[in-house]
């Protein structure tokens, strides 16, 4: 335990990846819930990012993944023009195994504990459902059913976003906002990755796909035979011939010392939390000439969803905000080109300006 207390520590008061307000450690031993909530930024409103359920290998994984997951959350809220912060929860262990209805509303009553602090909504290995039992312990959880007032799937305007994205890459890269006969690579296809497939192949793209999970590949080639084609594994994947995109759309650290040397693409552009490894991994891709859509700006159309729920939900209204992300990319785009840097750190700065200017109120 002093190893994970001491790495804690020195994350949240010394390294350059801290700067956290406020982490909560839960545990409810009745339901078996043991879960961690991280608070980074409250500079422009309340922490708003999704719930994480998980089974990590160690406790001291789940409190590192919480840490930056929900540091990229105040990244993301703020480049998607959010009056939020940025905040993340983890719950520990098989969502397969040991969620239940009271674990959930044992975990809604820590989340009601921060007062508005932190809002929470879906993420991996929580659904809507679940976000449902939640909200009968908080108000303070979006991503609720529409019949119980909420906006339903936010995989929806993520999978929208991340597709804006992608249009924007094509047209800084290609000089036409399309991804017609474009080969477009997904690596995950579960929540939101299926729903990319579909703005894809409406563009007229050629889309290939490959996923852990065999019925979540099945899903897609049966619903769309001949139209696309599946892949072994992610090395496969990055390594296919003509490949014009690669979206990284399942967990994070897609983008490391392996893969990045082995890609085949020219646009990176997914729905992937996290997606570089370490810090230098958007030098590698710069290095090689890949274009990289920061995964923060073109995967934020689920939280613009889940925030608007909190003001009486409006879908129009949040795809109009969504399709922004279109333009958002392209200022990174040309951001980074004045002043010389890689597309992510481009919009680390934009990011950090709007942050420090929210504090200097």
């Amino acid at each position: 335990m002093t190893d994970l207390t001491d790495g804690v520590l020195h994350t949240l008061f010394q390294s350059d990846q801290g700067g956290h307000e406020q982490v909560v450690l839960c545990q409810d031993r009745a339901s078996g819930l043991k879960a961690v909530i991280a608070i980074h930024s409250t500079a422009l409103g309340p922490a708003l990012g999704g719930t994480r359920f998980y089974p990590y290998a160690t406790e001291a994984e789940a409190v590192a993944d919480a840490l930056n997951l929900s540091r990229g959350m105040s990244y993301k809220n703020a480049m998607a023009g959010l009056d939020h912060g940025g905040g993340k929860a983890v719950i520990i262990g098989d969502p397969e195994t040991i969620k239940t209805e009271e674990l959930l509303l044992a975990y809604g009553r820590f989340v009601d504990s921060l007062g508005g602090r932190y809002v929470t909504a879906c993420d991996v290995g929580t659904y809507v459902a679940d976000m449902d039992v939640v909200a009968r312990e908080t108000r303070w959880a979006t991503g609720r059913s529409p019949e119980n007032g909420g906006a339903g799937d936010s995989s929806v305007l993520t999978a929208y976003g991340v597709f804006q994205g992608m249009r924007a890459s094509a047209q800084h890269l290609w000089g036409d906002p399309t991804l017609r006969g474009r080969k477009v690579g997904i690596a995950g296809v579960g929540k939101v990755g299926h729903h990319l497939v579909e703005h894809l192949l409406s563009d007229g793209a050629e889309v290939v796909i490959t996923d852990v999970r065999e019925e979540s590949v099945r899903r897609i080639l049966d619903k769309h035979p001949g139209k696309v084609t599946a892949v072994t594994d992610t090395d496969a994947l990055i390594r296919a011939e003509g490949l014009d995109v690669y979206a990284p759309c399942a967990l994070g650290g897609a983008l490391n010392d392996d893969s990045v040397p082995a890609l085949t693409a020219h646009v990176v552009c997914g729905a992937a939390n996290n997606q570089l490894a370490h810090p230098g991994v958007e030098k590698d891709l710069a290095d090689r000439g890949i274009l990289y859509a920061p995964d923060y700006v073109v995967n934020a159309g689920g939280v613009i969803q889940v925030a608007d729920e909190l003001h009486g939900f409006d879908f129009d209204r949040c795809k109009a905000k969504a399709s922004k992300i279109f333009d958002t990319t392209l200022a990174i785009f040309a951001r980074a080109k004045e002043d010389g840097i890689p597309p992510a750190a481009a919009a680390d700065r934009i990011a950090e300006q709007r942050m420090a200017e929210a504090r200097g109120r």
